[in-house]
């Protein structure tokens, strides 16, 4: 068996740690059994400063046929992050209808978390975003620029299909888990979209007798992913909201090195894209210090999309074994001072 992977690794630390975590999904594939056929494309921004578009006009259709997308990271410190967000990252996403992102937030065993009396599996949050509307839906405009009276518009929209679709998969998840579910809104001061989609949460949660539903407005369980991170399981969120509580977190479990995701297409008409949550990182891009855990971490969630679980663990308890080895190298986020490459290294002899 052999699948079609497309690798976008994009600007910043994208492109190091890309190159890190292939030969590890390689060598996970070839000892179960099947392999991983890549295409490079070398779109972001250096391509939009020289040619003024982050990927050429056909690149979802170049991409279309591919089992699954990495991609390693997007952003510029020259470039506005709403260019170069709407030349590659979102277009990929929407046009794929990648509408279910998944973020596990785990804070494994040897990483420290920020927040005093947590240890190694005491935090494992699993949060479903909607990935392809809500706050995000380029729905708006500007008039009178540059005027007294310029004005912006900015119009949020949520679709019964795409909430179905997100809600219905944190609900699964849930089953599948522990049995309760979160659901993140703002309905107390949005009460159109929010709720709607508390609504829908309503209406699909009579299908899942047996999950326990919390509700809390963003900013409380933004407060709450500090106070309490051990309390949630599977969280479900929009766009935005999924967005920002997904940043935190990653920090409560250790680094922003540490965050894998997955833009799924549930249908799977088209190919699913997975990548670090860390994004470019230019301050430490070009010194091979950055962390690929992340990268490997989405290769495994890719690997389980795929089918192919037996790899899937490989990669995932490859990476919580080194966590767990104190006299394993780690890079700078995590304390170490470790170089990528001996990071990566490292997992290849777990492997």
């Amino acid at each position: 068996m052999s699948y079609d992977i497309a690798l976008v690794p994009g600007d910043g630390i994208g492109p190091t740690v890309v190159d890190a975590a292939l030969p590890l999904l390689d060598a996970a594939a070839a000892a179960h059994g099947f392999d991983i056929e890549t295409t490079r494309y070398d779109w972001g921004t250096e391509r939009y400063l020289e040619e003024g578009a982050m990927m050429p006009e056909d690149g979802l259709d170049r991409l279309a046929d591919d089992d699954a997308l990495l991609l390693g990271s997007v952003g510029h410190p020259d470039v506005p992050d709403h260019v170069t967000l709407n030349g590659l990252l979102l277009p990929i996403r929407k046009g794929f209808d990648q509408s279910i992102c998944k973020r596990p937030a785990v804070l494994f065993e040897g990483v420290r978390s920020p927040l005093r009396g947590y240890e190694g599996g005491d935090i494992d949050i699993l949060v479903f975003r909607e990935n392809t509307e809500g706050e995000y839906a380029d729905v708006g405009g500007r008039e009178h620029r540059g005027f007294e009276n310029e004005v912006a518009v900015q119009s949020a929209v949520y679709t019964r299909r795409s909430t179905e679709r997100i809600v219905r998969a944190a609900f699964e998840a849930a089953t599948e888990r522990s049995g309760k579910l979160t659901n993140v809104t703002k309905s107390n001061a949005q009460a159109h979209g929010m709720v709607f989609w508390d609504d829908v949460v309503d209406e699909v949660s009579e299908e899942y007798p047996a999950v326990d539903v919390e509700r809390l407005l963003v900013d409380a369980a933004s407060m709450d992913f500090v106070r309490r991170p051990d309390e949630f399981d599977v969280v479900v969120a929009s766009n935005l909201f999924g967005d920002i509580l997904t940043d935190v977190g990653a920090i409560v479990t250790g680094s922003m090195g540490l965050a894998p995701s997955a833009n799924v297409d549930p249908d799977r008409t088209h190919p699913s894209m997975f990548e670090p949550v860390h994004g470019s990182a230019f301050d430490i891009a070009g010194e091979g210090v950055a962390n690929p855990l992340a990268t490997v971490l989405s290769g495994s969630l890719m690997f389980d999309h795929l089918g192919e679980t037996a790899a899937a663990a490989a990669l995932w308890d490859a990476v919580a074994a080194q966590l767990a080895d104190p006299s394993a190298p780690r890079t700078p986020d995590l304390g170490g001072s470790a170089t990528t490459d001996a990071v990566a290294a490292d997992l290849r002899e777990r492997l």
